[in-house]
């Protein structure tokens, strides 16, 4: 739906498909997140990302409390 001001367009009213879209949506539109986006996406081009087997055991680790 396109809303209108003295005719001429001024918003879309999006319906989301799922939760999931309208987490999409929220995040995409954050400063807060795009900051940190483009910080992680920094660390992994100079070389200090995790492989996925080191992440998920820093998830596994992090879950069940023992942060090591």
């Amino acid at each position: 739906m396109i809303i209108t001001r003295n005719g001429k367009p001024v918003a879309v009213l999006i319906a989301p498909a799922d939760e999931n879209d309208l987490e999409s949506l929220v995040l995409a539109r954050s400063p807060r997140f795009l900051e940190l986006l483009g910080r992680s996406r920094k660390s992994v081009r100079e070389g200090k990302g995790l492989s996925e087997a080191e992440f998920w055991k820093a998830v596994k680790a992090r879950s069940s409390g023992s942060e090591s």
